[in-house]
């Protein structure tokens, strides 16, 4: 019996990236299901009664809500002989730690950068890159060698700061020259190219969207 897996998601969401990139490193087919936000599917409503929340997924029906939950449980589920959190507890806690990092720090940033741009807001932005930078260092990806758990955490909030980054006329090229490298790196990935929307649609879309909330 073939498995079903289904994914309720919303195509801008850094959370909702997460769990196609690890669902595609495993190769896992599965049906991407689009909500829209404003007028949630009876599905979600129902296998996210609490948070009614993307993204959700549905693994032979049974729902798994919170993206880093869901990426835990696809590491478990498959593809055993490339597993992405490391073996080793030191450094499976360590790249957790970064993953919590983007969670707490990296998304307040964005959240933060989609109102008015003040001078406050561009420097907890540029803090927040120079810190992840730090912790990269010269290593290809943030777990070492091979791209893993803490490189799929961040690397779809990159799109987003790369966007807001612009509007706040600030580059992580030049800010973050390494971080910038690493980024490319993942983006050569087909799991991970295939996972983070056109830049220029996600540009338009996070414009679109500032414009309301400060009409609000």
């Amino acid at each position: 019996m073939a498995e079903e897996v289904i994914l309720l998601d919303f195509w801008p969401s850094p959370f909702g990236m997460r769990a196609r990139i690890a669902l595609r490193e495993k190769g896992v087919e599965f049906d991407m299901r689009e909500e829209d936000l404003s007028n949630k599917s009876p599905l979600l409503l129902k296998m996210n009664p609490v948070h009614k929340k993307i993204p959700v997924l549905i693994h032979n029906g049974k729902p798994v809500c919170e993206s880093l939950l869901i990426v835990q449980y696809i590491d478990e589920t498959w593809g055993h002989e490339s597993p992405l959190l490391p073996s080793n507890p030191y450094e499976r806690a360590r790249v957790r730690f970064w993953a919590d990092y983007a969670d707490k720090k990296v998304a307040r940033t964005v959240f933060l950068s989609m109102g008015e741009v003040q001078e406050a807001v561009k420097k907890e932005y540029i803090e927040c890159l120079k810190v992840l930078e730090g912790e990269l260092g010269d290593k290809a990806y943030f777990g070492g060698e091979r791209f893993g758990y803490a490189d799929l955490s961040l690397i779809p909030f990159y799109s987003w700061l790369d966007a807001l980054g612009k509007l706040a006329d600030s580059s992580i090229v030049e800010e973050c020259p390494k971080l910038a490298a690493w980024a490319k790196r993942c983006m050569q990935r087909e799991s991970v190219a295939k996972s983070l929307p056109d830049q220029h649609k996600l540009y338009d879309y996070i414009i679109e969207s500032r414009k309301e909330l400060q009409a609000k």
